[in-house]
């Protein structure tokens, strides 16, 4: 069978060298054309049509992303694994919806590399296993977070929200009609109850839970 023909995009000149040395070791794959930018990025598909493009995501001038929507139009046949450093899930789903079939952190081994290739130029998806780990604890976090929420009273509840709202603790008494000592009560069981020890967690705590919108 041919090789796989690979463009590497990135603007950094040793990381594309990484790359190459890493991709030249393995049997099945060319690397064909090397880019510093999206626009070179588009130029040089146009002259070495390669199969498979690894797109750094943080290309100056026209970024990784961007640069993968107007590819997939122009060049529908050639698929793109983004690269990034990042491992959140916005990320990941900003890179398929641009219409990456891959995404792969960086620091991602030698034979994760050889294998999200050979699976993207098939025409499957691929996503960094560091990623999917990343994004699996934080939906665990989130399942737990919802958990403790469930375990909170109502006035806990309450009180929660009015601290996460920026309220002190003598404004929550007056706006719950409690005393302040009671106020006082609540804010120290919810900070054991959530094992939580700032106001700052309270807030975060809210916010993930879906007690406080992040733009409240």
């Amino acid at each position: 069978m041919p090789p796989i023909r690979v463009l590497l995009a990135d603007d950094h000149t040793l990381v594309r060298a990484g790359f190459r040395a890493l991709l030249t070791g393995l049997g099945g794959i060319q690397v064909v054309a090397e880019a510093g930018d999206g626009y070179e990025v588009l130029q040089l598909i146009e002259v070495h049509n390669p199969d498979l493009v690894l797109m750094d995501i943080a290309m100056p001038g026209l970024n990784g992303l961007e640069t993968t929507m107007q590819l997939v139009k122009e060049f529908p046949t050639v698929r793109v694994i983004i690269l990034s450093m990042h491992a959140n899930a916005e990320y990941v789903r900003r890179a398929f919806g641009a219409g990456a079939l891959g995404y792969l952190i960086k620091d991602a081994s030698a034979s994760e590399f050889e294998l999200a290739i050979r699976v993207v130029a098939q025409g499957e998806t691929y996503v960094s296993s560091g990623a999917a780990k990343h994004n699996h604890a934080r939906k665990e976090r989130q399942i737990n977070a919802v958990g403790s929420l469930e375990h909170l009273t109502s006035r806990q509840r309450e009180v929660l929200k009015l601290i996460a709202q920026g309220y002190t603790t003598q404004e929550t008494a007056q706006l719950l009609n409690i005393s302040v000592k009671t106020a006082e009560t609540h804010r120290t069981e919810l900070m054991d109850r959530l094992d939580l020890h700032d106001v700052a967690g309270l807030v975060r705590f809210a916010i993930r839970t879906g007690l406080l919108p992040p733009d409240e």
